[in-house]
């Protein structure tokens, strides 16, 4: 029998592990996928926003691959540190596949960015999508204005969320404590910004018109920065996706505001250069950037300040190094050939990785379906010499016997069913548990 580890449980793992259960070349294949979080589907519980209800459903394709009898969940196993370095994977498991993601944000790289107040986007989700290291305290929702930088759909989403009324969030799973600061926050005004034109925004035109149906709060462009971008008077020649976005933009430019209780104002062409504030945030400085006639913006030396006490900052990921495999600072990612490990750059035996740490944080959640397959390939055809290799009768006892406490899929199956209660008593549907202690008492109750 063929053993694999596979590390994460977000789609590319679980894409991982369900090409290597229904493939025919090599029938005999066993996976175990490894999660450090107590809870598998990774992005898609963690990441999705709690009112995309249709791509969060993706849990149940997701789950039928984590039930398939030649899959085993195996959370809550921390893989890096002692016990679990890479080294010592490859004595348990014939082979190992690293989906671990790419973990971090990017750095504005600007004075002030430390100052309080000043987040990353992806800590405002993290809060909202009840992840157990997410810091615990509300976030400064008690002014009137804050700053979204970035115009992906990841800071479409957070601004989506400031400008929602609790009670169209009550429905979904966000967490209690999330949706008490929620409905009490006074945030009336909130300026997503980006360096470049609308034409070079991330956000896919379906984000973006979700931001113009929300019934609680005005969509405002300004048409003299639309105007700076090239391609505004005719977007023809634009991608698809793009040319979308900018129509969808000049037909809001052209509406009125409606007068709803919140604002949500898209900003172009201007860069942050500061922070500005002493024991926290007051303002973020911008500087009004143009188009350098070579696909990218330079700076002008006009300046303007925008008031928030709370800045999200969205402009990227990064992967992160794990301790004991190699690590391409540039780009972020584990060095790889069709997603086999490259070592002084050599393939190393029975080492592989997809998603995001594979190919640097691109691509949407299908994305990584394709790239899982082309790893798993690279594995199935390797995997004569690797089945010759001898490793651990049972490597689930021998991780519990150098300390490691796995919660399996029974466990999970516990999670869900107290998720369900919490909701239940809290007078909602299913509420995520925010916390490690909650998660690791439910996994381990006894029913």
């Amino acid at each position: 029998m063929l053993r694999v580890a596979v590390v994460g449980s977000g789609p590319s793992g679980v894409y991982a592990a369900q090409a290597l259960v229904q493939q025919e070349a090599v029938p005999d294949v066993s996976v175990h996928v490894l999660d450090r979080l107590p809870c598998p589907y990774g992005l898609v519980r963690y990441g999705v926003a709690p009112d995309h209800e249709k791509i969060k459903s993706l849990q149940h394709t997701l789950r039928a691959v984590l039930e398939h009898p030649r899959v085993g969940f195996l959370g809550h196993v921390h893989v890096g540190p002692p016990p679990l370095v890479p080294e010592r994977l490859l004595e348990l498991y014939h082979a190992v596949v690293y989906c671990v993601g790419a973990a971090t944000d990017r750095r504005l790289g600007v004075p002030g960015e430390e100052l309080p107040g000043s987040y990353s986007a992806t800590e405002f989700v993290s809060w909202y999508s009840a992840h157990p290291d997410a810091p615990g305290d509300a976030f400064a929702l008690g002014a009137d204005s804050a700053v979204v930088i970035g115009v992906g759909n990841v800071a479409v989403d957070v601004a989506r969320v400031l400008a929602r009324g609790a009670e169209e969030l009550r429905p979904t799973d966000v967490p209690h404590a999330a949706l008490g600061a929620l409905s009490e926050s006074r945030v009336t005004d909130i300026h997503m910004v980006g360096r470049r034109g609308p034409s070079q925004a991330k956000f896919t035109t379906k984000e973006l018109r979700e931001l113009g149906a929300l019934t609680g709060a005005d969509v405002l462009v300004r048409p003299e920065e639309l105007a700076l971008d090239p391609a505004y008077g005719d977007p023809s020649g634009l991608p698809a996706v793009n040319r979308r976005n900018v129509e969808v933009l000049r037909d809001w430019a052209r509406r009125s505001p409606a007068g709803r209780p919140r604002r949500i104002h898209l900003r172009f062409f201007l860069r942050p250069v500061a922070l500005l504030g002493e024991d926290a945030v007051r303002a973020v400085r911008f500087e009004r950037t143009a188009p350098d006639g070579r696909g990218g913006v330079a700076g002008t030396g006009v300046f303007e300040e925008i008031e928030a006490p709370l800045v999200l900052r969205s402009v990227g990921y990064r992967g992160v190094p794990l301790p004991g495999l190699p690590f391409d600072e540039e780009r972020g990612t584990v060095p790889n050939v069709a997603g086999r490990v490259l070592r002084g750059g050599a393939p190393s035996p029975g080492e592989y990785v997809a998603g995001w740490i594979k190919r640097g944080p691109t691509g949407v959640i299908g994305t990584n379906r394709p790239c899982a397959k082309e790893t798993v390939a690279s594995l199935l055809s390797d995997a004569e010499a690797l089945a010759a290799r001898p490793v651990a009768a049972d490597p689930l006892r021998a991780l519990r016997e150098a300390g490691v406490e796995p919660v399996e899929w029974t466990g999970w199956l516990r999670i869900e069913a107290a998720e369900e209660e919490l909701g239940e008593a809290l007078g909602r549907t299913k509420v995520k548990i925010p916390d490690w202690t909650g998660l690791l008492g439910a996994a381990r109750e006894q029913r």
